[in-house]
């Protein structure tokens, strides 16, 4: 196999760490093919990751040189917690950027995720938070910002959107990233924005619920609008969703002078199950005009693959919540090997079953992990 035609090639400038002397047993090349392989055939810790080497050892070896064996699941886990994560992470990017990947009518979902194990109460060390951008068309971790808290996502994201390309797509955020510092830089990114609105901001939740509290007991006469109904029935389930976007150019909605608004939308969730009714209304605020409720409608309902297709594959897929690995930078180091993986198995096309399983086929069949290594040749580019 070929290292340089696959993703590996764009973790070649990575700096080695570690001092170089008698004591250096193992190639850092070495050490990243191996964990990287590892974690895609469903190793989750440093020890799987060594004995996954051992088991492969014969294969492993037709293209690595492993000059004195598999590295203990010790010189593993002590590379990893002294490696650059922002170097390793922007070794990351230039894998992502060098795809070209066409973002034009793109959903772009931007979500906080709080990866449980990494953090120590004793050591009074804070869980990792990273917020990442979710391609959910293509099914794809666009980029990712590493915060120590949930409250930091304000600042991380006009970070993050800086990092990635959204031109031409619109991009989804919930409530903690409803902000007009935000809207500003997604502008200026040259996309469309659609930002959930919730009470965290009281005053500007409550003047989008009136001015749909009017437009319900009016039955938006005389307002500039579009209403739309999609029905679901899955498993017994029944769901209802009303969707509603009214132009701000309507002088209720005018007067919120918000960056780039062009309208306000609100869905109306009614759940039905074994007879029992659920009722939800969810607010939002856009740069789509009116006139485009289809885009809104799919804008609010793919937002959610960023919970499904990432957050939930890491944490079910992966066990990400579990893995306790605290010490210096493995953490980080770790949590990028995983979106590494989670980004080629979602782009292998031709198992159709889930992530838990493609990994348990990876980890049986050396064919079929290298079609996985070679994955991302079938992304849709520029």
């Amino acid at each position: 196999m070929q290292l340089s035609d696959t993703f590996l090639k764009h973790f070649e400038p990575l700096a080695d760490p570690r001092i170089d002397n008698h004591n250096k047993l193992h190639k850092l090349h070495d050490i990243l093919v191996i964990t990287i392989l590892a974690t895609i055939c469903g190793a989750d810790n440093w020890v799987d990751i060594s004995e996954f080497g051992k088991a492969k050892y014969d294969w492993l070896s037709t293209f690595l040189e492993l000059p004195n064996g598999v590295p203990s699941h010790d010189t593993f886990g002590r590379v990893f917690s002294i490696l650059d994560p922002e170097q390793f992470e922007s070794c990351f990017y230039a894998w992502i950027k060098s795809l070209s990947i066409d973002v034009n009518s793109e959903i772009i979902a931007i979500d906080g995720k709080t990866l449980r194990g990494s953090g120590n109460r004793r050591k009074e060390k804070k869980a990792l938070h990273i917020v990442s951008a979710w391609a959910s068309n293509q099914s794809l971790l666009l980029g990712q910002v590493k915060t120590d808290e949930k409250s930091n996502e304000i600042t991380a994201i006009p970070k993050l959107l800086k990092m990635i390309d959204v031109t031409g797509s619109t991009v989804t955020i919930d409530a903690m990233g409803c902000q007009q510092s935000i809207a500003e830089e997604i502008l200026i990114q040259g996309a469309d924005y659609v930002l959930a609105l919730k009470d965290n901001q009281p005053k500007l939740h409550e003047m989008v619920k009136a001015i749909f509290h009017i437009g319900e007991s009016r039955q938006y006469k005389k307002m500039l609008n579009r209403r739309k109904v999609e029905k679901i029935h899955d498993h017994g389930r029944i769901e209802t969703r009303r969707y509603t976007l009214v132009s701000a150019r309507d002088p209720a909605v005018f007067q919120l002078r918000w960056p780039g608004l062009k309208g306000v939308g609100m869905l109306e969730t009614t759940r039905t199950t074994n007879n029992q009714v659920e009722r939800s209304t969810r607010y939002f605020l856009t740069s789509l005009a009116y006139e485009n409720i289809d885009q809104f409608m799919v804008a609010v309902r793919k937002h959610w693959n960023i919970e499904i297709n990432l957050h939930w594959s890491l944490d079910v897929g992966f066990r990400e919540d579990h893995n306790q690995v605290h010490v210096g930078h493995a953490a980080k180091n770790l949590a990028v090997m995983r979106r590494i993986a989670l980004n080629l198995l979602k782009q292998e096309k031709t198992n159709k079953r889930g992530v838990s399983c493609r990994r348990k086929v990876a980890g049986w069949d050396n064919k079929y992990l290298l079609k996985i290594l070679t994955a991302d040749h079938n992304l849709k580019r520029v």
